[in-house]
């Protein structure tokens, strides 16, 4: 039924990524190019699909975010910095994508509310001033960090694919928090972290399954 819903009510949410966001996948080569696909069990795959799963939704989100406050923000330079992570994020919403395909599993079917959500919370975190957006950038990127490193504890060892794409959006992700917080990110009260970890954990425990 949510099947059936999404693809009734939400045909914008492709047109958006497609022709909204100021984005699309570079030429990088993806992190597991070069290595061998593992031969996992029935159990394995979907597990290792549900931790994707997750992964592609955080793209998603993140490219919702990265244009709602590239949109909000009057600095250019601020908003070419945003458009410029929006543009790795890509790449990692590319390759998971990929993966998802490859692990024969489906995208998100709550993906179009996940977008609207992200894109609602990215333009109100610009509309705060570009200290406190750079602030809410540095706050995602370190839970997205800790996430991930969760998910590589989490994967099965031999499937050296997925563990390869995870290990470099990883490295992607710190650099999008680094490169924030050098471009003057304000500290975020601890309420609103404790706000986004909570609406972090209901996105990643639908995300798993649906």
């Amino acid at each position: 039924m949510i099947k059936s819903l999404t693809a009734r009510h939400f045909r914008w949410y492709d047109w958006v990524i497609m022709h909204i966001a100021p984005i699309a996948p570079t030429t990088r080569e993806r992190p597991d190019a070069n290595v061998e696909e593992s031969q996992l069990n029935k159990q394995e795959k979907k597990h290792c699909a549900g931790l994707m799963r997750i992964n592609h939704v955080g793209e998603v989100c993140a490219q919702a975010l990265y244009l709602g406050q590239s949109m909000t923000t009057h600095n250019r330079q601020l908003r070419a910095h945003f458009i410029h992570a929006a543009q790795e994020e890509a790449d990692h919403l590319y390759w998971c994508e990929q993966r998802l395909s490859e692990l024969a599993a489906h995208k998100s079917y709550l993906n179009p509310l996940w977008f609207t959500g992200s894109l609602i919370i990215g333009s109100c975190a610009g509309l705060m001033g570009d200290n406190w957006s750079l602030g809410f950038v540095v706050e995602t990127e370190r839970q997205v960090v800790a996430h991930l490193a969760q998910h590589l504890e989490k994967l099965p060892q031999k499937d050296q694919k997925s563990r390869s794409i995870i290990m470099q959006m990883q490295q992607d992700e710190a650099k999008h928090a680094t490169s924030a917080m050098n471009l003057g990110a304000s500290e975020l009260p601890a309420p609103i972290k404790i706000t986004m970890r909570a609406i972090s954990k209901v996105m990643t425990t639908f995300a798993y399954y649906i």
